[in-house]
Formats: C-alpha cells, sequence, structure tokens
C-alpha cells in the first residue's frame, strides 16, 4: 500500500473524529445537528403543549323548556370551559338567529311575532378558542306574539283565492299547478292565474261526504305522454273509488277517461275515503285508502280498504307487492293498518314516502312508508311499541297534555292531517329548511315543519286563514291548498 496515502487517509479520520467530539462526551459544536443515533436528552425538559380538545358546555337558561312566552323571546346562556369560552350561538328551530355573542353574560332578545305561532325549539351552544364545540342545550316553547310565518319568508294567502271544494294539487314540469276538485272538476292555474274553463269535468261523480274527485297525479314523462291520473268515486254500479287517466292536449283533455281499475263498492258510509294519489321514485303509482268507516279492514290482507296500495302505471299489479299470495286487488296492497291516509308525499331523490294518517279519538300520525309495513290500526293509535306493527316518525294530540306541551307532540294539537311535502335538497329556501318535511292541519289551521338535521324536531312553519288539504313543492316555492284557493310561501 501506498504509505503516503494511508497518512493522508489517517488524517481524515481524525478531523472526523474531532468534529464529533471525538468520544469524549463534549456537546456538538453550536449550529451544526447532534449524528445519527444520538439518544434524546434526559426527561425534566418542557415538552411541547398539547393541543386543548376539551369541549366547552352551555346550559340555556331562558327560556325554560315549555315555556310560553307571548311578545317577546329572551334568549340567555351560561357556559364554561378549562380555557376560555370563545362564544355561544343562539337557534331557533335549527336557524341561527343574531351572531354569536363573544362576551358574557350572553344573552339574546327577539320579538316573538317574528314566528308563526305554535310549537318552536330554542337551543344554544357555546364554542373554545380551539374550536371545540358544546352539546346543545335546547327547549320547547310556544309562542304567541302574532307571527302567522316563519321570519325570512312570504306567505300570500291571496294567490289563488277562487277555487270550489279543493282536494289536491299537482305541478307540472312546465309551471302549471292542476287542482283536483271534489265535484270531479280539474283546474289548471297558469302563471299565477286560474283558467277560467277546467282542464276537465268528469261526469258520474259521488261527491258526498268525503267522497268525488280526490286524488290527483301526473306521469313521470308527463312532458311526453301528457298524461294525468285521477283518482275518485264513480256511481256507476254502485259507487266506488275508480283511478283513471286522462291525456292532456295544451290546457284541456277533450278524450275519454281510460279506467286503470275500479276499487270495490263502499259501503253506506261516506267517510274515510284516503285519496291522494302519486308516483313513487319506482316508477310505480302509489294509491291511498281509506277504511271505509269500518276499522275491521285496515289489517286484513285481503281487503284493499285502510292500506296503501302500489300499481304500474298501466294499473296492473307490480311483481314485487308484498301480497301476491292474495288474490284480486289484495295484491296491490303495499302497506296496511292504516285508517284513512287521505295524504302522502315522496321524497325527491331518495323515494322516501311519508303517509298521513287522520286519526280517530287521540293522535294524528305521520308513519314512513315501507313494504309490508302494517301501521296497527285499529289495535293501536299513536305512540306504540307493539310488536309487529311501524310506529309513527311523529304523532300529535288531539287536545293540550297537562302540563301544556309535555309529552309526543309537544304543544302541537289538531284533528285531521293533512297535505305533505318535502323540500329539495336545492331551492331558495335557506339550507336549513331543506330536506325538511312539511304538514298541515285540517282543523287546526297549521302548517309544521319536520327537520331531519335536528332529531326530526317538529315546529310551526306557518298558520292559516282557510282549512289546508294538500301541499306541494315546486320551482323552490311552497304551496299550500285550501278548501277554496292556494296558499303561496315564498323565502324572502
Amino acid at each position: 500500500m501506498n504509505l503516503s496515502r494511508l497518512a493522508l487517509m489517517m488524517a481524515g479520520v481524525s478531523l472526523v473524529l474531532a468534529g464529533c467530539g471525538g468520544g469524549s462526551g463534549g456537546d456538538a459544536a453550536p449550529g451544526t445537528a447532534p449524528p445519527v443515533g444520538t439518544p434524546p436528552p434526559p426527561s425534566g425538559g418542557t415538552p411541547p403543549s398539547s393541543p386543548d380538545t376539551t369541549a366547552p358546555t352551555v346550559t340555556l337558561t331562558s327560556p325554560v323548556n315549555l315555556a310560553t312566552p307571548s311578545a317577546s323571546l329572551n334568549l340567555a346562556a351560561t357556559a364554561a370551559d378549562n380555557v376560555g369560552v370563545a362564544g355561544v350561538t343562539f337557534q331557533v328551530d335549527g336557524v341561527q338567529v343574531g351572531a354569536e355573542d363573544t362576551t358574557a353574560p350572553y344573552a339574546l332578545d327577539l320579538a316573538a311575532s317574528g314566528f308563526a305561532n305554535g310549537q318552536h325549539v330554542v337551543r344554544a351552544r357555546s364554542r373554545d378558542a380551539a374550536g371545540n364545540l358544546s352539546t346543545w342545550s335546547s327547549a320547547t316553547v310556544r309562542l304567541s306574539g302574532g307571527g302567522t310565518v316563519a321570519s325570512g319568508f312570504t306567505k300570500n294567502e291571496s294567490w289563488v283565492t277562487t277555487l270550489n271544494g279543493s282536494t289536491a294539487l299537482a305541478a307540472a314540469p312546465d309551471g302549471r299547478i292542476f287542482v283536483a276538485q271534489q265535484s270531479g272538476a280539474v283546474r289548471i292555474v297558469k302563471a299565477g292565474a286560474l283558467l277560467p274553463q277546467a282542464f276537465v269535468q268528469l261526469s258520474n261523480v259521488d261527491s258526498n261526504g268525503e267522497r268525488g274527485l280526490i286524488g290527483i297525479a301526473l306521469d313521470p314523462d308527463f312532458a311526453n305522454n301528457g298524461y294525468v291520473y285521477l283518482h275518485y268515486t264513480s256511481t256507476l254500479g254502485g259507487s266506488h273509488n275508480r283511478v283513471s287517466r286522462v291525456v292532456a292536449n295544451g290546457d284541456f283533455a277533450p278524450g275519454a277517461e281510460t279506467v286503470l281499475f275500479d276499487l270495490p263498492n263502499l259501503s253506506g258510509a261516506t267517510n274515510h275515503n284516503g285519496g291522494a294519489i302519486h308516483f313513487g321514485a319506482d316508477g310505480k303509482l302509489y294509491v291511498g285508502v281509506g277504511d271505509n268507516a269500518n276499522s275491521s279492514n285496515s289489517p286484513l290482507p285481503s281487503s284493499v280498504f285502510g292500506k296503501m296500495l302500489r300499481f304500474n302505471a298501466d294499473g296492473t299489479i307490480p311483481t314485487d307487492n308484498p301480497y301476491l299470495m292474495e288474490t284480486g286487488l289484495a295484491r296491490a296492497i303495499w302497506a296496511r293498518g292504516l285508517r284513512n291516509p287521505f295524504t302522502f308525499a315522496v321524497q325527491p331523490g331518495t323515494g322516501k314516502i311519508h303517509i298521513n294518517d287522520v286519526g280517530d279519538a287521540t293522535w294524528e300520525e305521520v308513519n314512513v312508508g315501507a313494504s309490508g309495513a302494517n301501521y296497527g290500526w285499529p289495535s293501536t293509535e299513536g305512540p306504540t311499541a307493539a310488536a309487529g306493527v311501524t310506529a309513527p316518525l311523529f304523532a300529535y294530540r288531539h287536545s293540550a297534555t297537562t302540563p301544556p306541551g309535555s309529552g309526543a307532540g309537544g304543544f302541537l294539537t289538531g284533528f285531521s292531517i293533512a297535505g305533505g311535502a318535502f323540500y329539495p335538497t336545492t331551492g331558495a329556501f335557506p339550507a336549513a329548511y331543506r330536506s325538511n318535511y312539511f304538514f298541515a292541519d285540517y282543523v287546526s289551521r297549521f302548517v309544521a315543519r319536520q327537520d331531519p338535521a335536528n332529531g326530526d324536531a317538529v315546529t310551526t312553519f306557518a298558520t292559516l286563514t282557510d282549512s289546508p288539504v294538500d301541499m306541494i313543492v315546486a320551482d323552490g316555492v311552497l304551496y299550500v291548498l285550501t278548501r277554496s284557493g292556494i296558499t303561496r310561501i315564498t323565502a324572502n
């Protein structure tokens, strides 16, 4: 080996060892990184600070649960945190009111007139500087400040006022609204005006009691085929309910109706006739049928009364219905145990169905539609844990509880649930109202709102001066059909 080269290599090793402190245990020179493998310093130094993950707490102190404010709604809350509270936010019916309050005492005063008379849910939540949020602290209250619609909305009860005995409505893709009248006439509202001539006038219609033209639906392909489906009580061969189809030619149906199917003859009772018809997301035609005032019909899989029926668009029976083992029209049964499903609604996109069942002595129900479900009538009514019975999603009483507001339904009371509509996932209504379910009561004349994002809380959205019978959402607007007109509710 070349000795001069060896000497140079040894000199380089000595320099490296000197730069590393050799084996003397000295610290690395300032500004140089410790060599790989150097052990960490001994414990006892100050560790880096841990992130704050502890959520604050909040307590809504005003209003108290089941309070009944009138002129003003005074909101107040206390909050605490391990580091410090950054602010408190208040909500009424799932909608933030006012800006976040960043200074204690946390409070906000609102005029009760800014909300429709009736039931409301007030909530408070706190936030700390790290962004941690408390759980909501809430109270259910009844307001009576004279308001008739939720803040941020406009209600026009004079939009259409010259209808007569209205029962149901449907919206066309071109913006026209088709309205069924109990006597057998279908009217059209076009560009905000009721056309003077009827779209069609059915003959041989029995309109006694709750009979008559009680349901209307437009074909999913209406823009191309013009099909309009009608559910009415025919007198031909004895009074019985019938579903038929007519074809629109512009604003009229000049041709004869096509009968799709006839239900069995009715008894002498003229109530509990059901009525609503809608197409589901599956393209099938769903039909609500009352128990014909004979509650024993409802649970029977052999009787079409007290049921939700399901048909193909041409009136034939789908092969995937749950009661195909039955005979005749009973094979069209989709769900049973209903008293009088006068209205129901289908949610756009999901196809979820909510069935409004008009109650007897105590309860009005909103039921979630399901193939083969039994909703319990007449064995049960209202909230239930009975085996084999699908309990209602929501139910409200005919009279106030003691104390008022306590128990299922809260402060809502009424006698005839009517009208139902899902607001879509887009539209002019604020985000908090989208995907909500709206329903009404014919006797108490309110429109309520069910909010799935907030535990299906139900609050009062609007009050009316006429009796509501049906609802739809079209072009982002909520239309409420009453016996004599259409109320239009828009977001400001």
